[in-house]
């Protein structure tokens, strides 16, 4: 920008800008430094330039017409013409820098006044953790709420293929921008992994990976994140509840009794880790056919008496029909794609029952950042 003064038709332009926000950031274009150059042409053109983030910005179609939109608003113009540009590396730097600085922390012992975050936990493999995960995330979104998803599952990642989407996060400086999807600010490790290679990361890798996506991540405002633990009472999960003391378990099981008996376990690993668990629920609660019947495939009372075992309330039952199978697939979570099917009404009745706010965990016996003077 030059020191000119801008014309009255320039800052009308300019303010129709302020009202764009980048959907990846959530704020006013104007704010982050992504408006470049106006120009004011003859009979109501004008002509806009924007600096993306990053060059291959997959959202820059939305943008575009997000821009396009908000001028052909402003009185008298006739024409825009939208040009794109990207930032230098210092401009990314400085604006990683800022972001980082201003991103509230998901995790911290006081973190009271921080979103509620709610960790899914199952025994084993294979029940579904996933699928809840995602769609219970989906119901919130669509219910009105900033919601992100933290793949934690770092060995068997699910959430990319559940959300339909590959492209990798933006890094910005120090900072990464979660990838969106369904209104859902999603992270997962199998963004970093290219189709079926695997994860062959230790444990202290492992651990920093998590941090970094606690902290690194600009997550920017949410009022719920849901995390995706891996299966089983592994050092990953044990980490991941420590890092976020304020969490608050679910825990899916099967009504099998084979797997209700392991994941009853994971329930007891939180709560001797002075975590809430919130409550039990039953996935694959028999196959709902469009006939009207309902076949207990896999048996019967496995969420009951996890419930029971765990002395938490039963969050509801989730059946199998063919709209949850194909979602899985198509990468549309079944909560967006057929709202109507017995399990995304289900699914939607279990994430209404979450309450918000963040957990206040008891400090009996937690260590605080504090040392005598």
């Amino acid at each position: 920008m030059s020191d000119r003064n801008p014309s009255a038709g320039e800052q009308a332009v300019r303010a129709a800008l302020a009202t764009v926000a980048d959907p990846e950031l959530h704020r006013p274009i104007t704010e982050l430094g992504m408006v470049g150059e106006v120009r004011e042409g003859r009979r109501g053109r004008v002509r806009v330039r924007i600096l993306l983030t990053t060059a291959g910005c997959p959202l820059k179609g939305r943008l575009e017409a997000d821009v396009e939109a908000a001028v052909r608003a402003v009185p008298g113009v006739r024409d825009v013409t939208v040009e794109f540009g990207a930032m230098t590396a210092r401009q990314r730097a400085e604006l990683g820098e800022r972001l980082r600085g201003e991103s509230p922390r998901v995790r911290g012992v006081l973190a009271g006044e921080g979103p509620a975050v709610y960790a899914v936990a199952s025994g084993k493999g294979g029940v579904g953790k996933s699928t809840v995960t995602a769609n219970m995330a989906v119901a919130l979104a669509r219910a009105g709420h900033r919601v992100g998803v933290l793949d934690a599952d770092v060995w068997g990642p699910s959430i990319p293929l559940l959300f339909g989407v590959e492209r990798p996060p933006v890094a910005l400086g120090g900072a990464m921008l979660p990838v969106e999807a369904h209104g859902v600010r999603l992270m997962s490790t199998g963004f970093f992994t290219g189709g079926t290679e695997p994860l062959v990361w230790r444990g202290p890798m492992l651990h920093k990976a998590l941090q970094q996506f606690l902290d690194d991540v600009h997550w920017g405002e949410l009022d719920i994140l849901l995390v995706d633990l891996p299966p089983g009472t592994g050092d990953i999960s044990i980490s991941l509840l420590e890092l976020v003391p304020d969490a608050r378990v679910i825990v899916v099981t099967t009504p099998q009794p084979a797997a209700q008996r392991v994941a009853e376990r994971a329930g007891r690993m939180a709560a001797d880790l002075g975590v809430t668990v919130a409550g039990a629920v039953e996935n694959m609660s028999g196959y709902a056919c469009e006939c009207g019947r309902h076949a207990p495939l896999f048996g019967a009372g496995g969420g009951d008496a996890l419930a029971a075992a765990l002395n938490v309330p039963l969050l509801g039952r989730i059946p199998l029909d063919m709209g949850l199978r194909e979602s899985g697939d198509t990468g549309v979570p079944v909560v967006a794609g057929q709202p109507g099917s017995p399990s995304a009404r289900a699914l939607g009745d279990v994430a209404r029952s979450l309450p918000l706010g963040a957990a206040r965990r008891s400090l009996v016996g937690v260590s605080l950042p504090l040392s005598p003077v």
